[in-house]
C-alpha cells in the first residue's frame, strides 16, 4: 500500500462522506415496518416488474447492437472511427430528458419515422415499446464503450494466429476473442442493465407514466412523491439495494477475471 499525504486522506474522507450521507439519510427515512406491505402494492410491484422486464429486453437489444459496433470500432483506425466514438458517447453526457425529446420527435406523431410506422399500424410513443427504446438508447453506449475498450486493449494477435489456422474472422471472434474479454463483456452487460433499470427522464418523456404499461419504478417514485412518501422512500431504497447488488456483482471473480 502506497503512503499518501494527509491532504489526500482528508479529500478522500470528504468525498466518501459527501456520497454516503444522502444515502444514509434515505435509508433512515424508510418506514421499515411498512416495507412488506408497500412492496406488494401494485403501484410498486407492478412498476418493479415492468422495469425488470424492459431492462432485460433493452440490455439484450443493446448487446446485439453494441458488441458488433464495438468490434467494428476496435478493428478500425482513422477519423471515421473517432467520429463514431463521439456519436456513441453523446448519450452518456446528454441530459436524459433531451434524449427523450429526441426519441419522441423521431418516433412520435408528425415525425417521418412515426408517420411511416403509423401507416403500418405500429405506434411507439407512450407504449411499453417506447420504454424499451428509451432504455436501449441510454444503455447502448455503456456496452459499446466498455467492449470497445476491452477489444482495443486485447489487440488482434489472437485473430491473426487464428487466421493462419483457417478461422474466418467471425469464427475467430466468437471462439477466441469473446471468451478472452468475457469479464469486460459481462461488466458491460451489468452496466447496461443497471443504466436501463434506472432510466427516468427519457422514459417519462417518450413513454409517459401509464400504470402497467410505461410506469417503470423510477417513474413511479416520481409519482409517489406527490401522494405517498412512504411508498416513494421504500421504492427508492429498493432501487438503491438493486444498484448495490449490481455493483457487488461487478466485483465478483466471474466478472473481474479473478482480479480483486
Amino acid at each position: 500500500m502506497m503512503p499518501t499525504p494527509v491532504s489526500s486522506r482528508i479529500g478522500a474522507t470528504a468525498a466518501v462522506v459527501f456520497l454516503v450521507v444522502p444515502l444514509v439519510a434515505l435509508l433512515m427515512r424508510v418506514p421499515w415496518l411498512r416495507v412488506p406491505e408497500i412492496l406488494v402494492d401494485p403501484a410498486v410491484s407492478g412498476a418493479l416488474g415492468l422495469s425488470l422486464r424492459t431492462a432485460v429486453v433493452s440490455t439484450m437489444i443493446a448487446a446485439l447492437l453494441g458488441v458488433p459496433c464495438a468490434w467494428w470500432l476496435a478493428a478500425r483506425t482513422g477519423p471515421l472511427r473517432e467520429a463514431v466514438r463521439v456519436v456513441v458517447s453523446v448519450p452518456l453526457v446528454l441530459p436524459p430528458v433531451v434524449a427523450g425529446v429526441a426519441l419522441l420527435y423521431a418516433l412520435g406523431r408528425g415525425s417521418f419515422l412515426g408517420d411511416v410506422l403509423s401507416h403500418a399500424g405500429v405506434s411507439i410513443a407512450y407504449t411499453t415499446s417506447a420504454v424499451v427504446l428509451a432504455q436501449t438508447f441510454v444503455a447502448l453506449p455503456f456496452i459499446i464503450t466498455t467492449v470497445d475498450a476491452a477489444l482495443t486493449a486485447h489487440g488482434h494477435r489472437g485473430e491473426e494466429v487464428a487466421a493462419t489456422l483457417g478461422f474466418t474472422p467471425r469464427r475467430a471472434f466468437f471462439l477466441i476473442t469473446l471468451p478472452t474479454i468475457r469479464p469486460a463483456l459481462l461488466t458491460a452487460l451489468a452496466l447496461g442493465f443497471a443504466r436501463a433499470l434506472g432510466e427516468f427522464g427519457a422514459t417519462l418523456t417518450v413513454a409517459g407514466a401509464i400504470a402497467g404499461r410505461t410506469q417503470t419504478l423510477p417513474v413511479a417514485i416520481n409519482a409517489l412523491l406527490g401522494y405517498d412518501i412512504d411508498a416513494a422512500l421504500t421504492a427508492a431504497a429498493l432501487m438503491l439495494v438493486i444498484a448495490c447488488l449490481i455493483l457487488g456483482l461487478l466485483r465478483t471473480p466471474a466478472l473481474t477475471g479473478g482480479v480483486r
